[in-house]
């Protein structure tokens, strides 16, 4: 147990620099409060102590704003950054050294029973007011965008933004003398739809330029006294 506690609080100092002193920690993060009280929740969900289980995790939910359902299984490494509004579902698996920030769901679809909920690997980082629904894998060292809705799989080493989300990057992890390095700097994402309205842009000057030309082109070969239309109208008739 305190070997656990000493995890989540080292935890803490390593992602969070705003973090000043242990007492600090262990008595003002709501992010710290809900995974420990999520330990002893999830300690008596699977010794089938269901109302006991759901009693904490209602009354951590209270206190932090922080939805944990006992039945989640969580990792070593877990940390919640500014955690108001996060919801984790029940049958929802998260590995180890995994960050999640404000707002971030990982939800069920539909009401079928089973594992409905995803399954989050190792090193991820799940940016504020992202959603991740349904019975899918996030991959080793991935990073889901802020606001993303992901409904499908995400392979390792990915980074996916958007709506429905969409893999724009991927690469291989960071690390750092054998030492797992969270890559946390989650705003730096590429923005697909900004790139795809660029080019559009591009393309469009693109055809006005040839355009123009064009018709600077007509202009000079036309007649000094009738334009082209009228030579031919005058042909005709």
């Amino acid at each position: 147990m305190f070997s656990t506690i000493k995890r989540e609080i080292e935890v803490v100092f390593e992602r969070d620099p705003a973090a000043r002193s242990i007492p600090e920690i262990i008595f003002l993060y709501p992010g710290f409060h809900a995974i420990m009280n999520h330990r002893l929740a999830h300690w008596f969900y699977t010794r089938k102590r269901f109302f006991l289980a759901r009693l904490v995790s209602h009354l951590s939910r209270f206190f932090t704003g922080i939805e944990v359902h006992p039945g989640a299984t969580i990792g070593k490494g877990f940390f919640i950054d500014h955690g108001s509004g996060i919801v984790i579902g029940e049958t929802a698996e998260v590995g180890d050294n995994v960050t999640l920030y404000q707002g971030v769901t990982l939800g069920g679809t539909g009401k079928q029973k089973g594992k409905r909920h995803p399954t989050v690997g190792n090193n991820v980082v799940i940016s504020t007011g992202a959603q991740v629904l349904g019975n899918i894998f996030i991959g080793d060292h991935a990073k889901i965008g802020a606001g993303s809705v992901v409904l499908r799989s995400v392979p390792p080493n990915c980074t996916v933004v958007g709506v429905p989300g969409r893999i724009v990057i991927q690469d291989g992890a960071r690390v750092n003398d054998d030492r797992v390095v969270v890559d946390l700097e989650h705003h730096m994402l590429p923005d697909p739809v900004a790139d795809t309205l660029s080019a559009m842009q591009e393309q469009i000057e693109n055809l006005e330029k040839r355009l123009n030309e064009y018709e600077k082109g007509e202009s000079f070969h036309e007649g000094i006294q009738y334009s082209k239309r009228a030579k031919r109208r005058a042909d005709a008739s």
